[in-house]
């Protein structure tokens, strides 16, 4: 079977979003039904378990999606990747193969593919380019993982270029918004921070401690914004070369704890514990491809990070969840 290299989504066309329940893929699944499109395919994981390769084929057989949102993944922090690191290699790879040959051999007429900013080396200059993919070692506590994603990005350039696949890859930033993991062990800084201040606000802490020294300088993304520039590259985007998706700037982490501590409304002190590592000095992305094809963010962080805390932390009432 060889793809139909056509690109004719239209608001009826059968649209398979795989991760639909996380950030990215509720991102997504939000953004299609605001626009009008009305022939969304989903399945959870306990009605499609993406690891397994007859499941996989049978759901294709049956559905046969015209489009393909490849957002369902194995993820987490630090901890979680570098325990797990087995786990987290084998479900990856299995997930991303499954959906790629299936969306191949079941005649999809275009698949978009979620990677990561973690794909590149370690050590790559700042701002990070496309063209920097594989000069260098990868970090090292999520290195299975990283490899998973690069191997996702691989196979769709090797089924657009044997069996003439329209089938693309993209590489968010930091993300943030609704749906988030705010668990203080194995979530990212910006939600852990909203918790951390949030708490701190309803408990009367007169201080919050953070980690490091605020200096390092780092780039957020709301989800929204992402599923508007798949959304767009969807519909827009023919190239073989993987994409950056980000904002273009940064923020350090000191102005964003700062961000935070204004929108939660806490009082007190915010103490930085410099026996802490800081991590990487800066994580940027170099964002001017997409933005020479006519698309850019248009969230603020200000308005971003004021949303999902609302959402996350308060209810309708104005009462703390």
């Amino acid at each position: 079977m060889f793809c139909v290299n056509l690109n004719d989504m239209d608001k009826g066309s059968k649209i398979y979003i795989a991760g639909h329940r996380g950030m990215v893929g509720s991102a997504i699944h939000r953004h299609l039904v605001k626009h009008g499109y009305h022939n969304i395919i989903v399945r959870t994981s306990n009605e499609l378990d993406l690891r397994n390769q007859q499941a996989v084929t049978d759901f294709f057989a049956q559905e046969k999606p015209e489009y393909v949102f490849l957002a369902a993944a194995k993820v987490g922090g630090i901890v979680a990747n570098n325990t797990y690191r087995g786990q987290f290699i084998y479900e990856n790879l299995m997930i991303q193969s499954n959906v790629i040959h299936q969306s191949y051999e079941k005649g999809v007429k275009k698949l978009l593919f979620l990677g990561s900013s973690c794909i590149y080396p370690k050590m790559a200059p700042q701002p990070l380019k496309e063209e920097y993919l594989l000069t260098g070692p990868l970090e090292p506590t999520n290195e299975p993982y990283a490899i998973a994603k690069i191997a996702g990005l691989k196979m769709c350039e090797a089924y657009r270029a044997q069996y003439n696949c329209n089938f693309m890859s993209v590489m968010p930033t930091n993300l943030y918004g609704p749906n988030d993991n705010y668990d203080l062990q194995n979530s990212h800084v910006l939600p852990a921070m909203l918790r951390k201040f949030h708490e701190a606000k309803v408990n009367g802490d007169a201080s919050v401690t953070l980690w490091g020294t605020g200096s390092p300088k780092r780039e957020f993304l709301h989800a929204d914004d992402l599923a508007d520039a798949c959304m767009f590259l969807m519909q827009n985007y023919e190239d073989a070369q993987p994409m950056n998706i980000g904002v273009g700037h940064d923020i350090s982490i000191k102005d964003l704890a700062e961000l935070v501590r204004a929108t939660t409304g806490f009082t007190g002190e915010i103490v930085w514990d410099k026996s802490k590592p800081d991590g990487t000095p800066r994580k940027l992305m170099d964002v001017s491809r997409l933005s020479n094809q006519g698309w850019k963010a248009t969230i603020s962080l200000e308005d971003g990070v004021r949303s999902v805390y609302q959402e996350a932390f308060l209810s309708k009432e104005g009462a703390v969840i």
